[in-house]
């Protein structure tokens, strides 16, 4: 059936409903190398499209796990949250095949726990959240990201070298953004009494409030 091994491949992606595909689609839009599991052939068909590999598996044992190569991904995404068992039992087969990293997708707090306790990571995600976490998978700039309600979130990113030496009066978040400045790591130590005066430096992280559409329009300056 599958003929493709490589010793290290990116990311795997095992199922393709709304969250995988956009998912296994900006990683690919990213220029990560993706390998894609599912069992209809017309959603690999599409795929194929944007990815390198994808296959048509009706079964996920382990062994049909293994002959597609999978255990060869540095990272699994388990995307099948809506069939509870089979969602489980995947995940299991992946971390047993020896997989680095293996994140799920859960529908309920039940179900997420129990993948965490056979090893395995944890989102509960929509569209837009598949798309975020691909961000976070390739880039260093969104380190951490925390959903306060539909609109807003904290976000802590890295600063790069267009920051440096600009103080936080300066940068203007708040205005240029509409981003208001919670916190700053700075060499391992993180202040909280945020002032005008601060030097920002290419190496800090800052911990940032606003709208999620504020929030990615700063990402994009820090990633171009």
């Amino acid at each position: 059936m599958f003929n493709y091994h490589k010793p290290s491949i990116p990311f795997g992606i095992i199922g393709l409903g709304r969250f995988g595909y956009a998912l296994a689609e900006t990683l690919a839009h990213s220029g990560k190398e993706v390998l894609v599991l599912d069992n209809n052939e017309n959603k690999i068909r599409q795929i194929q499209e944007h990815v390198g590999q994808a296959f048509v598996t009706p079964l996920l044992d382990k062994a049909t796990l293994e002959e597609s190569g999978i255990q060869n991904c540095e990272t699994v995404v388990v995307c099948i949250g809506e069939q509870i068992e089979a969602s489980i039992l995947t995940a299991l087969n992946v971390i047993e095949l020896g997989v680095p990293r293996v994140i799920a997708k859960a529908i309920s707090a039940e179900h997420g726990r129990v993948l965490q306790k056979i090893g395995a990571e944890v989102v509960y995600p929509e569209k837009d959240m598949a798309i975020r976490l691909a961000s976070k998978l390739t880039t260093s700039r969104a380190l951490d990201y925390i959903e306060l309600s539909e609109n807003f979130s904290i976000s802590e990113m890295k600063l790069t070298a267009k920051f440096d030496g600009v103080t936080i009066m300066e940068a203007n978040l708040r205005k240029t953004f509409g981003l208001n400045i919670i916190a700053i790591i700075k060499d391992g130590k993180t202040a909280v009494d945020i002032t005008p005066d601060i030097v920002l430096s290419e190496s800090d992280l800052i911990v940032v409030v606003g709208t999620k559409e504020n929030i990615s329009r700063f990402e994009k300056v820090l990633s171009d």
